[in-house]
């Protein structure tokens, strides 16, 4: 490298020079790589062209090396001139006493193995005396090789950062690389990238395009340590490393005679380190020669060293993003299963059903087949079961476990309450052979850290079951634990609300002599809570009949108790008083006189007895607060029948009177509660009295009492567009008969 005299080389560490003529690093490493431009001169006198003066530049561009003197024609000083051209333009100039400028003019320097091509901008002035004749031509020029290079190296570099700008694959821009080194060198070069694994204790195949096969596979995975050939103690030292002869070198001794068949004899080394010094691999620079580095070399290798470490650097970033990408999305994609999932779960409160579609669920998103079985009465029964194919579930749902812990996977996991997993078959008695079961995973359900079933899924894959599927399969039994048990808990209160609820009603209706009699009864809700509606009809001692209908303040067990009340009350004293209104008032003593954990709510009530007569039915009724009865007389017309009376519960003294009519054959009396008058359609109106009044008269002539009932429920079913009721709906009607 040529150097300003008086100007000190760049060192690493070394404070940089200030003021106009201090020189940079990166300036410092382009000189280094590429030299400085060399002028050339020289004055060459005659037709032969000697050589009168020139500047030892000169004598080296024409590669006159040891023979460089003046007074001697050029051509005797060109190592071989008829293929330089120069003597050419030289003899032009001084002919016509033109000047010629040539740019990048190549020439050939030197001879044999050690010529080397150069290029100049020269410029050939004539040389005239005072009257005007040529006596010789000057040469002054520049050589332009080193700008070719840098412009070569440039490009070159230019691309190696787009590839890594584009992401493009880690191995293509490394091979590029080695490629682009190889070409911009004069010498035999063979590079090598080596990258560290990811806890940098090993060297595995980067990129060597010019380096043979059996060389890379030998050296992928060397060891990073003290005596690994160059690269290996380059990375361990964490600096570059010269290797000038191999032959001797003792950092080679395991390597020599490899290095020998791929013919290479000297390598440097230098370390690939990411921004925070971490190792990232080894950049190296092989020759089939041993040779010792030149500064440029050194300069070349720390440039591409870095930009090694750019591409490395990105490409470990982009799988870096990419991974946090894969797992976001898979986390997401879990999250998305355990919600549908979730939602199929408790799409209804059936606990079978939600072990059916437990197992629908597991497979084939978690394995191939999945089993569900519970604990009924000390055995085990199989609930579920899901296979691809309907073959296969039916083998499957056909299997039994056996309630042994020594030889059951259920059995183990119902017992310790804990996960089993196992990359083969269970080892109990099963058509595992059959199915192909190649692992399984048996995850125990839990009702408050009891064991009441597992699922069993069966995976017929290589890979059985890793750490993720064994905590989603968790998470989604844990869930479906939970679903089972509301469920259950769910069909129990249904079951107990139901059973209460028909205790309360009538289970069927009694014939009444003279009396047809119909009900229609239609809770609110899905059942769990038990109604305030209720109706009874019952014999008296006389040959009379009572009956009553009436609406509790509320709804669950106190609603309940309330109902029992009233009714168990007007059972026990219509026998021994002697009308309707005293039977109220009973029932209203003893609504007032109940305890205060039994309700305080009011109760409204139509209660009254039949007498059946020659000519049809006397009805002698009390309205106690409740909805005015209707009557369908037999023109086919309807009129409510007005009977004041006060709410029950409220006060000691009720306020009641006694209403008596007569129902002719084929004359109705309907009773109903305020669920059919405040019934409403989807715009929120409610369905009212009128609307009532038109149901009944729509009945057929001479209806019985079904058909009566039949054509008040259809009109409100039609009115409501069938949607969920909010109060429950009770009818009672008496037609004489």
């Amino acid at each position: 490298m040529r150097r300003v005299p008086g100007q000190q080389p760049h060192r690493p560490g070394r404070a940089e020079d200030t003021g106009p003529a201090a020189v940079g690093p990166a300036e410092e490493d382009l000189r280094a790589l590429f030299g400085q431009a060399t002028a050339v001169f020289a004055s060459l006198a005659g037709p032969a062209h000697t050589v009168e003066s020139a500047n030892p530049a000169f004598f080296g561009a024409i590669g006159a090396g040891r023979h460089a003197r003046t007074g001697v024609p050029l051509g005797q000083l060109l190592p071989e001139p008829a293929d330089q051209g120069l003597i050419a333009f030289l003899d032009r100039v001084y002919r016509t006493g033109e000047p010629h400028t040539g740019r990048d003019a190549k020439v050939l320097l030197g001879d044999g193995a050690r010529h080397r091509e150069a290029f100049f901008d020269l410029t050939y002035e004539p040389r005239v005396d005072s009257g005007g004749n040529v006596t010789g031509v000057r040469v002054i020029g520049v050589e332009t090789t080193q700008v070719r290079q840098a412009q070569r190296f440039t490009a070159e570099h230019r691309v190696l950062l787009e590839r890594i700008a584009r992401q493009a694959p880690l191995g293509e821009v490394l091979d590029g690389m080695a490629r682009a080194i190889e070409e911009l060198s004069t010498d035999d070069l063979a590079v090598s990238v080596l990258l560290a694994d990811d806890d940098g204790r090993r060297l595995l195949h980067g990129a060597a395009p010019s380096l043979p096969d059996f060389y890379n596979e030998a050296i992928d995975g060397i060891d990073v340590g003290e005596g690994v050939g160059s690269c290996g103690t380059a990375a361990h030292r964490r600096e570059p490393v010269i290797v000038s002869d191999i032959t001797t070198d003792p950092l080679w001794d395991d390597f020599r005679d490899l290095a020998r068949r791929a013919g290479v004899s000297a390598c440097w080394s230098t370390p690939v380190l990411g921004r925070d010094g971490t190792l990232l691999g080894t950049f190296a620079m092989y020759h089939r020669t041993p040779r010792a580095p030149r500064e440029a070399d050194l300069v070349l290798a720390r440039l591409f060293a870095d930009t090694a470490a750019l591409a490395v650097e990105r490409q470990k970033a982009e799988t870096a993003r990419t991974a946090a990408e894969t797992r976001e999305r898979a986390a997401r994609e879990d999250l998305a299963f355990l919600l549908r999932a979730s939602t199929a779960l408790t799409v209804d409160l059936d606990a079978v059903q939600t072990l059916e579609r437990l197992a629908d669920s597991c497979a084939p998103r978690l394995a191939s087949l999945c089993a569900v079985d519970i604990v009924e009465n000390g055995r085990l029964r199989r609930v579920a079961a899901a296979a691809p194919d309907d073959r296969w579930r039916r083998v499957l749902a056909s299997h039994l476990p056996v309630y042994d812990p020594d030889d059951d996977a259920v059995a183990r996991v119902l017992a310790t309450r804990v996960s089993e997993v196992a990359r083969r078959g269970p080892t109990g008695p099963g058509p595992w052979k059959e199915l192909g079961v190649t692992g399984y995973l048996c995850v125990p359900l839990l009702d408050r850290g009891t064991a009441f079933g597992a699922v069993t899924l069966l995976s017929t894959e290589e890979d059985a079951f890793d750490g993720h599927r064994v905590a989603l399969a968790e998470e989604l039994a844990r869930r479906a634990a939970s679903a089972a048990r509301n469920a259950r808990q769910y069909t129990h209160r249904v079951t107990l609300a139901r059973d209460l609820q028909a205790g309360l009603l009538m289970p069927e209706l009694p014939d009444v002599p003279g009396a047809d009699v119909a009900t229609s009864y239609h809770p609110a809700g899905e059942g769990l809570d038990i109604g305030g509606d209720f109706y009874d009809v019952f014999p008296l001692d006389d040959g009379r009949w009572a009956f009553l209908l009436g609406d509790v303040c509320g709804r669950g067990a106190i609603a309940a108790t309330t109902t029992a009340l009233v009714r168990h009350t007007a059972r026990a004293v219509a026998p021994l008083l002697p009308g309707p209104a005293d039977v109220v008032a009973a029932v209203n003593r003893a609504l007032v006189n109940r305890p205060g954990s039994h309700g305080t709510g009011f109760v409204t009530l139509v209660y009254g007895r039949l007498t059946p007569t020659a000519d049809g039915l006397e009805v002698e009724l009390v309205r106690a607060g409740h909805t005015l009865p209707l009557l369908l007389d037999s023109r086919h017309s309807t009129r409510l029948v007005d009977a004041p009376g006060s709410l029950l519960g409220i006060s000691p003294d009720v306020d009641v009177a006694s209403r008596t009519l007569r129902l002719a054959p084929h004359e109705s009396l309907l009773l109903y509660t305020d669920g059919i008058t405040e019934a409403r359609d989807g715009d929120g109106e409610q369905f009212g009295e009128r609307r009532l009044a038109e149901a009944v008269a729509a009945a057929p002539p001479r209806p019985s009492a079904q058909e009566v009932v039949d054509a008040v429920t259809r009109t409100v079913r039609e009115f409501t567009g069938g949607h969920e009721i909010d109060d429950d709906r009770a009818v009672l009607v008496l037609t004489a008969t």
